[in-house]
């Protein structure tokens, strides 16, 4: 679906420019441009695995350090609010290199591009993350942690079967923007080598001399991946409030 609406775009674009531009390095019609497009658009893969995999992480890790932030606790309370100030504190370009080149050392372990990618986005996000599922959690009425002690559910079975289900249907178009967010900052884990689109790109233009051309499709292949996405996320926002219907 993406690759087909990438070229009819790409298509409307070249009938409506001069052939002046170089349009001719992306163009599908020639050997040459159909061999760039295919370049270009390898770096797909790795995007969407990047993203898809730094995402699951991060929601992950954001919920395990929204629930200190719930506690009583004051000391759960305090390392909920240091993690996710410092976190957020630190540019994600920033947290990429920090992970890819200084925790090799601190650890004495080999990290390759993906994981370093995948910890550094993850990383960032899960602070993002935190902050989003405590709203969700604190927006479910109170009556609803009465309702499941009533019935003698303990706190991890109550916030299994009664409050993350309603607290995620709130989130989840927070959720997805993050999603959204996530594909467009994997574009910086090209600054380690990671062959993804916007490394891809930036090797074409090396190689053909024509940035506007090769990186007007690497907006193109953005739009629309972020299209599709989003709708998607409306799709199970729908589907979702039909079921609570």
């Amino acid at each position: 679906m993406m690759r087909a609406a990438l070229l009819a775009a790409l298509a409307l674009l070249l009938g409506g420019c001069s052939a002046d531009w170089g349009w001719y390095v992306v163009d599908p019609s020639t050997q040459t441009g159909w061999t760039n497009l295919k370049f270009l658009l390898g770096g797909l893969y790795y995007t969407i695995l990047l993203s898809l995999t730094a995402i699951a992480i991060s929601v992950v890790v954001g919920l395990l350090v929204a629930l200190p932030g719930l506690s009583q606790y004051r000391a759960l309370r305090a390392f909920n609010r240091v993690y996710v100030e410092v976190v957020r504190s630190v540019p994600i370009l920033v947290l990429i290199l920090w992970v890819y080149y200084g925790l090799p050392q601190v650890m004495d372990i080999t990290i390759g591009v993906f994981w370093a990618g995948v910890i550094a986005l993850a990383l960032s996000d899960s602070a993002f993350q935190a902050e989003i599922f405590r709203a969700g959690i604190q927006s479910v009425d109170r009556g609803q942690y009465e309702a499941a002690q009533s019935v003698s559910l303990g706190y991890v079975d109550t916030m299994r079967y009664v409050i993350l289900p309603q607290a995620i249907r709130r989130i989840l178009p927070a959720l997805g923007n993050q999603l959204v967010y996530m594909l467009k900052m994997s574009s910086l884990v090209s600054v380690i080598g990671m062959q993804e689109l916007t490394r891809r790109a930036n090797e074409l233009v090396v190689t053909e001399y024509r940035p506007l051309e090769i990186y007007t499709v690497l907006v193109l292949e953005y739009l629309v991946l972020i299209l599709i996405v989003s709708a998607l996320v409306r799709r199970l926002e729908r589907r979702l409030r039909a079921d609570e219907r």
